[in-house]
């Protein structure tokens, strides 16, 4: 994608030299949370190297990586894991790039941060407080000799997680408080959700809001006036030093396992993340954390949002189309040998791959083919999904809600003969994982046999691992609406396969106006953003309870 950016600044009369922005390149969160990955971790590693390389010496005013923190917050991750585990990737970044002999000061004054704010609100303004302290603390390992070399910048995002389908309009209030948090903590630049995040793509009229809650900030409450306004309050000073002392012992562990690669190839960080997550659920599930409209405070009856709904079968169909007029306007010899050099680059290790990659992009490479290229050299790199235990169970423990459910499967299984056996997938490009972890988890607490599908499934591979899993219920978990897709296309390849009688249910970021026509498409149940644990467990009893009895 930035290979395609500097050719079309390029071919609009603007050098690369003068090509400012942000470019995330940030592979080792996706390892741990986000799982947009395709290489192995080492040789994604190299393509980041080779990234800072390139941008440091031919892109001045372009900022060569936006380390993260978000997705891991967004996945479960505590403010202390957020805080350790972003600065412990940002310091094997730093190594990477002094590996390919770079100066430090060549690239260090355009690295660049990015931290979630949710709504533990002074909690979040210390967090970017000792997030700074912390990087400078790092970055005087490299003896730099510029002030700037030392400086974390940051932009910041308010949650996705801490919005509501329930309720929705109590999420403008919720992106508002985040958003004062992050400009107290002193962020560089800021983004603000649409209050429908939690139901579909935003609106014109929810984006707008979105964008005003930044200007009322910016123009009329004055709070961008002054640095770091929170500093001297007992009580902030007292939250940044404890996330500080917590996140720099984490990042100690990590140095001791050889780095964050390593802790990441190892599963450390995802592993601590998930316990995270779980953990916060079962809490709000029991009421333990409250939030507004969901587990307190609930309305009766809701009025339906009006939503924007994506035809994703136009989109596709628009987007092979330019493919396919691109590739019959460029010159084939000029693709293959500029197809042929990236991928000798990235197999030899001799050459800039980015550099590679603007002379592919430059003959009209498309991004799958060029990822393709990459993809021949580096090959795949294919999580096995792990569910965390007993984490969920031990917090209900004694509670007679969460024991009777026990009970009721104990008894369904012994009907049956076997376990009931639950799969959860996760099927189209969407690497968000968060929900189905949990309810895998959860689910495995409470006594079904879980099996955890890979990302990434065709509706056609999921059916033939629930087929040969010979599972009793499918949970399809989705985000990126592809349900009204996605879901359908999966039931029927379920009956292509003569497994009608396996149940179907989804679960996400659903709008309760899909709910209809899922059910029509052969889904058993929905379950929308904000459904209690234990109500979704206990519904597909109810669903495997009542096949048993029909059949």
């Amino acid at each position: 994608i930035l290979a395609n950016f500097i050719v079309a600044g390029e071919e609009q009369g603007v050098s690369r030299a003068e090509l400012s922005g942000t470019i995330q390149n940030d592979i080792l969160k996706e390892f741990m949370v986000r799982n947009t990955y395709i290489y192995p971790p080492e040789p994604s590693m190299r393509i980041i190297a080779d990234i800072i390389e390139y941008t440091a010496k031919e892109m001045p005013k372009f900022n060569s990586i936006s380390i993260s923190g978000y997705h891991m917050q967004e996945a479960g991750a505590t403010l202390v894991q957020e805080l350790a585990f972003t600065l412990a990737d940002g310091r094997e970044y730093v190594r990477a790039a002094l590996a390919k002999g770079l100066d430090v000061d060549a690239f260090a004054g355009r690295l660049s941060f990015f931290f979630a704010i949710g709504m533990n609100f002074f909690m979040e303004a210390a967090k970017l407080r000792a997030a700074r302290l912390l990087w400078t603390r790092i970055m005087e390992e490299f003896e730099p000799k510029k002030a700037s070399s030392l400086m974390l910048r940051t932009h910041c995002q308010t949650s996705g997680v801490s919005l509501q389908e329930q309720d929705p309009y109590n999420n403008v209030i919720r992106t508002a408080y985040e958003a004062l948090s992050a400009a107290l903590g002193g962020t560089q630049s800021l983004h603000t959700n649409a209050l429908d995040e939690a139901i579909a793509l935003p609106t014109e009229f929810s984006a707008r809001i979105a964008r005003n809650t930044q200007l009322i900030l910016q123009h009329e409450t004055g709070v961008t006036r002054v640095v770091d306004p929170l500093a001297g309050s007992y009580y902030v000073e007292s939250l940044t030093n404890d996330l500080a002392e917590k996140a720099w012992a984490l990042i100690g562990e990590i140095e001791a396992m050889g780095g964050m690669t390593k802790a990441v190839n190892d599963g450390y960080p995802k592993r601590l993340i998930e316990e995270a997550a779980t953990r916060k659920q079962a809490a709000i599930d029991r009421g333990d954390e409250v939030i507004v409209g969901v587990n307190k405070y609930r309305l009766e009856t809701e009025d339906d949002l009006d939503i924007l709904d994506i035809d994703n079968k136009a989109v596709r169909e628009a987007q092979i189309a330019r493919i396919e007029k691109t590739r019959r306007q460029r010159d084939p010899k000029k693709w293959e040998e500029t197809i042929t050099t990236l991928r000798d680059v990235a197999r030899t290790g001799k050459g800039n791959i980015l550099e590679a990659a603007v002379e592919a992009a430059r003959a009209r490479a498309t991004l799958g083919e060029i990822s393709d290229a990459l993809r021949e050299a580096f090959g795949d790199h294919t999580a096995v999904p792990k569910v965390v235990r007993n984490v969920y169970g031990p917090a209900y423990e004694g509670e007679p809600e969460y024991e009777t459910l026990v009970e009721r499967l104990d008894g369904l299984a012994k009907v049956l003969g076997e376990t009931p056996k639950v799969m959860v997938a996760k099927l189209g490009q969407d690497g968000h994982d968060r929900g189905a972890k949990i309810i895998a988890s959860a689910f495995g607490d409470i006594g079904f046999d879980v099996l955890a599908g890979p990302l990434f499934q065709t509706p056609g591979e999921a059916a033939d691992l629930a087929v040969a899993q010979k599972v009793h219920v499918v949970g399809m978990s989705s985000l990126a609406a592809g349900h009204k897709t996605l879901a359908p296309q999966l039931v029927e390849a379920l009956k292509k396969k003569g497994a009608e009688d396996v149940i179907v249910v989804v679960g996400g970021v659903i709008p309760r106006q899909d709910y209809q026509f899922l059910i029509d498409s052969g889904v058993a149940a929905v379950f929308g953003p904000g459904t209690n644990v234990l109500d979704a467990a206990r519904a597909v009893i109810d669903l495997m309870e009542g096949k048993r009895r029909n059949a």
